[in-house]
């Protein structure tokens, strides 16, 4: 198994999202979606945890965090 998980650091996201605030909104968004039963990973996963593989998926491009009004209207309702 890799060691991604320690070496995973905010730096790493710098060109994936605009702020660490959406990082983590993101991050949490599709680790909740990797832990219910039907949902596979879009990587091959480094860890048993979906929050690692949330943001493994982040970093390697397949999860992108998206900015809108649509969005905002999205979690407000």
């Amino acid at each position: 198994m890799s060691t991604i998980a320690t070496r995973i650091s905010v730096e790493d996201f710098r060109d994936k999202v605009d702020s660490l605030y959406r990082l983590v909104i993101v991050a949490a968004r599709r680790a909740t979606q990797l832990s219910k039963p039907e949902t596979r990973p879009l990587v091959d996963p480094v860890s048993k945890k979906p929050t690692i593989t949330a943001l493994q998926e982040i970093l390697e491009g397949k999860v992108e965090a998206r900015s809108g009004a649509e969005d905002e209207e999205e979690i407000i309702e």
